[in-house]
């Protein structure tokens, strides 16, 4: 189903926690240790690569471009440029994310 689908779930919002970001290597076990997630927001959100941070759940959403598409996705090849190091929530999709069983290809249910 996913050679096929041209990447639709990268359109959608990305939402991931710290341990995600180290495993993305954009967050130093060390930062991620000794400093606030509040700080680490600020530095990644200036830096492009976090478009959203919720301080309540410490979650962050990934940026993205002005078509809607992850801040990870080639626009040309319409692949994860860290697709080996992805965050989880890509990794389990669709059974979790911001729309839990959603499959935006073929704008379907998917079974849990």
């Amino acid at each position: 189903m996913c050679d096929k689908c041209q990447a639709h779930c990268c359109t959608m919002p990305v939402e991931v926690r710290l341990p995600d970001l180290v495993g993305l290597g954009w967050v130093d076990p060390f930062e991620a240790e000794h400093e606030s997630a509040k700080n680490i927001a600020k530095r990644l959100t200036k830096a492009g690569l976090v478009g959203h941070f919720n301080f309540k759940n410490e979650i962050f959403t990934l940026a993205r471009r002005a078509n809607g598409d992850c801040c990870n996705l080639d626009a040309h090849t319409r692949r994860c440029k860290v697709y080996e190091l992805r965050p989880s929530t890509c990794r389990l999709h669709p059974q979790v994310g911001p729309k839990p069983g959603y499959c935006p290809y073929g704008v379907r249910q998917v079974q849990r």
